[in-house]
């Protein structure tokens, strides 16, 4: 297994220079000389400004960098509850997964062992109505992508 935190921690040295001073000066300095010290120097990375967050080419260990730099320093009250509502779900869902694959439940009956009902959602929605499109700074495309990583709604 390849070791890319290096390559990721250059590619989040890149990134933060496209993010406001004040979102960046929120994220302790000893985490941003540990980027800068620790970063490759020979990789070859750069922002392509043509291009949404979304569409950049980034390694998954910078994507889980962001997020948990999104969730500790940026994040407002509302939306850490709601990553940390996710995460709980998420571990809940992984445990369940593990008790059902191991089977270690092995002193409950086979009546006990019913299988739930599972009700579909209904997905249906007006997402095909047209919208106006706004021009978005790049600082913003990073936030919303953070946020749909961990499906975070903000309050109206």
């Amino acid at each position: 297994m390849e070791n890319n935190y290096p390559k990721a921690y250059k590619e989040v040295v890149e990134i933060l220079k496209y993010v406001p001073k004040e979102s960046v000066d929120k994220i302790p300095q000893t985490m941003i000389d540990t980027f800068n010290a620790k970063m490759d120097n020979t990789y070859n990375f750069s922002i392509d400004i043509n291009k949404s967050f979304e569409e950049q080419e980034l390694l998954e260990e910078t994507k889980a960098i962001l997020a948990n730099i999104f969730k500790d320093y940026w994040a407002t009250p509302y939306q850490k509850e709601r990553i940390q509502a996710k995460e709980r779900y998420d571990r809940e869902k992984i445990e369940e997964e593990k008790r059902a694959r191991y089977n270690s439940d092995i002193f409950k009956t086979k009546a006990n062992n019913k299988p739930e009902n599972n009700v579909e959602e209904d997905n249906t929605n007006s997402n095909n109505l047209p919208i106006k499109v706004k021009k978005e700074r790049f600082f913003e495309k990073i936030i919303k992508f953070i946020e749909k990583i961990f499906h975070i709604n903000k309050k109206t």
